[in-house]
């Protein structure tokens, strides 16, 4: 029997409507806090246009930020919601976050990625791609040179970025009251920039198992399922050279989209693989579930740090193994050889092998794909992820003198 108190949750976060894994994990857990008898509402930034209708319906009320007195937002939003905790996912206006800490409202942040301590926000170089594992610091200026960046708002085409304010932002959330982090990667990653490990708790994002889930065919259709973003980050440009590698038959469907798309499919096209690999762009998240009851295998191509990979746990829902490369905090739910493949960081020739190797041996595919899905119901589950929030909200709350 439910004995914890009904709470006023106000969540923070840069955009409103469906977009990636942040927007994906902030609307299930409000939708799910929702049915548990919390109130949940939004603090929000730009609109993406898509699914905008359904986080109405979730968040009630929604509050928008002007791009101009985002302090004045903030006092609005908890004048007239009076929230109990103020739950944070992606923000970076230092106006939002500092009005927040002066609020004196329990605050927690979910660290979806490398935003709050990257000045580039993806943690590697530019140009080589090399992952960094530098805290924030004066290399950031020199030699990684990230206070020159692409701006991609229009108007000329770089942009200057302020370490000191990047300091700032920082210290600032280092005043909260909890970090949320998926993994233990992003928990060292938030030790080195000095926050305080008593305030870091590790709960993974994890997607809710879709009712009437339909596991996996491993058809001779050979259908291997990526998902996500198109962004540099996420390695759709490093997943087509890979394939251009793998000599057996296959199809691969591509859902997602981002600034990445066009340079990706021109690399498609180059690689003589536009009869194979289909580029789906935006779908409604049951298409994608669909397509993965037709599959043989997942990828998850990511070259940069991936912070978690919440995808690959979709997968494994459906009893497909995956192969990703090794990087970030993807190896602390893919363990190589169990559930898929591990490649070694950009080896296309390495990620083409297994990709080909679970084609061919559809037993062996089989086989980690069970063990996956047993996993991801043994160690990933949806519901005892919200009710861990909901220990931590109430935790928070009595921290801060209000049971």
């Amino acid at each position: 029997m439910r004995t914890l108190k009904s709470m006023k949750l106000l969540f923070v976060h840069e955009r409103f409507g469906a977009m990636a894994g942040a927007e994906v994990n902030a609307f299930l857990t409000a939708e799910e806090l929702r049915k548990r008898g919390h109130s949940t509402a939004i603090l929000h930034g730009e609109p993406t246009g898509k699914g905008e209708d359904a986080w109405r319906t979730t968040f009630q009320p929604s509050f928008a930020i002007p791009e101009t007195a985002s302090g004045a937002a903030v006092e609005r939003a908890l004048a007239e919601f009076q929230p109990d905790v103020i739950y944070v996912h992606k923000m970076e206006d230092p106006g939002v976050i500092e009005a927040l800490v002066k609020s004196g409202k329990p605050l927690v942040r979910m660290v979806h990625d490398h935003d709050l301590y990257c000045m580039r926000s993806y943690k590697y170089h530019p140009l080589t791609r090399k992952i960094c594992t530098r805290p924030a610091s004066p290399h950031c200026i020199f030699p990684c040179g990230a206070v020159i960046a692409r701006n991609r708002g229009g108007g000329l085409p770089l942009k200057w970025v302020s370490y000191g304010e990047k300091l700032r932002e920082i210290a600032l959330n280092r005043r909260f009251h909890r970090m949320v982090v998926a993994t233990e990667y992003m928990r060292e990653e938030l030790l080195r920039n000095k926050f305080d490990p008593a305030k870091i708790e590790i709960h993974s994002p994890v997607p809710p198992t879709p009712a009437g889930l339909l596991e996996a065919s491993f058809s001779d259709r050979n259908l291997i399922i990526y998902s996500g973003q198109i962004i540099r980050g996420k390695g759709v440009d490093v997943l087509m050279e890979a394939l251009a590698l793998v000599g057996e038959k296959f199809e691969c469907e591509v859902f997602g989209d981002g600034n990445h798309r066009a340079h990706c499919e021109f690399l498609r096209d180059k690689f003589s693989l536009a009869g194979k690999v289909h580029f789906r762009g935006f779908v409604p998240r049951n298409e994608v579930l669909a397509a993965y009851s037709d599959a043989s295998l997942a990828v998850v191509s990511s070259v940069w740090p991936e912070p978690f990979g919440a995808v690959g746990l979709e997968a494994m829902h459906h009893g497909l193994p995956v192969v990703a490369f090794d990087a970030g905090g993807v190896r602390e739910w893919l363990a190589d050889g169990e559930n898929g493949f591990l490649a070694p960081w950009m080896d296309r020739k390495a990620f083409a092998g297994r990709v080909a190797e679970l084609l061919r041996d559809k037993a062996l595919a089989r086989k980690m794909g069970a063990r996956g899905r047993a996993m991801a119901a043994e160690k990933f589950d949806f519901a005892r992820y919200i009710g861990a929030l909901e220990a931590m909200f109430t935790q928070v709350l009595a921290e801060n003198g209000k049971p």
